[in-house]
């Protein structure tokens, strides 16, 4: 039986997530970069280039059939 690769326990990850409004809550799959730490996502985060620090949950299958990662947090430094 082979497996949905979709099918698998969605992550609590941190990452770099690129958007030009932190309003929104999910993000797709494209707009969102996984990274091993929330140092090294707040070290890779510019506000300039509206990329941020997060630590989000995903990806999960939309019922659009999107992959989309949901915001968990925001991560600043101080």
């Amino acid at each position: 039986m082979q497996q949905d690769p979709d099918a698998r326990i969605v992550n609590n990850c941190f990452a770099i997530v690129f958007t030009p409004s932190r309003r929104r809550n999910r993000f797709p799959e494209n707009c969102v970069d996984v990274v091993t730490s929330a140092e090294e996502a707040m070290d890779r985060a510019d506000a300039a280039s509206n990329t941020y620090a997060a630590q989000v949950v995903g990806p999960s299958r939309s019922s659009e059939g999107v992959r989309l990662y949901y915001l968990e947090q925001w991560l600043d430094r101080g």
